[in-house]
């Protein structure tokens, strides 16, 4: 979404942050410990699996991951599947692809669990990594076991029900929501397609003990990986505003009615909150006496700002933007493998 052409030269010839205020924030504090406990049932359950997908926030395909991930699980056959795709500003795609083979992730799949876009994708392409895979004693078991894992709420639960949509035309398997820490322990195995017949173990998500720094712990955050409260949810709001208008997405002007961008947060939750009639009463004591005043509630605000940017209602965005613009050029002769759609 963009502003109208005269909002839109005001907005350009702004002054925006050019950096965010990193210091002070304490991202051990978000990302508790306890979930080393749930890597370790994980690869307790490592001989019952076949193959492994991997889960990501596509609006944060080269940040985030853990990196314990690969160490603790092995060499099984893996896929990355970056979900939540049409939410994610993916102009740059083959940029992320090419990156990611470097890294040596050449399984990738973009999806949208919530409307089955490149769902029939991943079994073909697990059976086929399986196939490949040396690993690998079919044996007289004609069945599959995959684990889904991946940090919290990025969709693990969600492609779980959407492979059982498309192939068994059956509902929903496992609980889903809007914020991290649905899924609490490794579930029995869930059926998931007949023919091959294939099982998934879905996981809790599990968050990397170090983040590498502040701005990742805060792209996490505002992809709903931890409870806001954690962070600040006017914290996640000016970090969210600062993104929005670097990248001069000003979907948000549009949104709420504001009349023109701002980089000041207090100044768009205060306008945010009047219009949305946020409001609380206050009692300030003068010299009078306690007088009540109506002031916005900045929290409420700050809320109702990063909801409707994780529904997707402010435009497409690419948090790790950041770091594609830091990569170099293309290479004409390195070709993407069949997978990398």
């Amino acid at each position: 979404m963009r502003l109208a052409p005269r909002a839109l030269c005001s907005a350009a010839r702004a002054a925006w942050r050019e950096s965010f205020p990193l210091g002070g924030h304490d991202v051990a504090r978000w990302f508790p410990g306890h979930m080393a406990k749930g890597l370790k049932k994980m690869q307790s359950s490592l001989k019952l699996v076949d193959c492994i997908i991997e889960v990501h926030d596509a609006r944060i395909p080269l940040s985030g991951r853990n990196p314990l991930f690969q160490e603790a699980l092995g060499i099984k056959p893996h896929l990355l599947v970056l979900n939540k795709m049409d939410l994610a500003d993916l102009k740059e795609k083959q940029k992320i692809l090419r990156h990611l083979e470097r890294e040596g992730l050449r399984n990738v799949i973009f999806t949208n669990c919530v409307k089955d876009e490149n769902i029939k994708q991943v079994i073909p392409m697990v059976t086929e990594l399986i196939g490949n895979s040396y690993r690998y004693h079919r044996g007289e078991n004609m069945e599959f076991c995959i684990m889904v894992i991946g940090v919290p709420n990025v969709g693990k639960s969600s492609l779980i029900n959407s492979l059982r949509r498309q192939h068994l035309r059956k509902g929903k398997a496992t609980r889903v929501g809007g914020e991290p820490g649905i899924t609490r322990a490794v579930m029995s195995r869930i059926q998931v397609s007949e023919r091959p017949l294939m099982f998934l173990l879905d996981t809790p998500g599990v968050l990397a003990p170090r983040i590498e720094s502040v701005e990742t712990g805060l792209k996490l955050a505002l992809c709903g990986t931890v409870l806001d409260h954690l962070v600040g949810e006017e914290t996640l709001a000016d970090y969210l505003l600062y993104t929005l208008n670097r990248h001069q997405l000003f979907g948000y002007v549009q949104h709420y009615g504001l009349g023109e961008a701002c980089d000041d947060v207090a100044s768009v939750l205060k306008r945010v909150a009047m219009k949305l009639g946020k409001t609380q009463k206050v009692k300030v004591l003068t010299g009078t006496g306690n007088v009540n005043v109506i002031q916005p509630n900045y929290s409420a605000a700050a809320r109702d700002f990063l909801r409707t940017f994780r529904s997707g209602l402010l435009g497409p965005v690419m948090l790790d933007r950041d770091i594609l613009q830091s990569l170099p050029a293309a290479d004409p002769s390195q070709a993407l493998g069949p997978g990398d759609v």
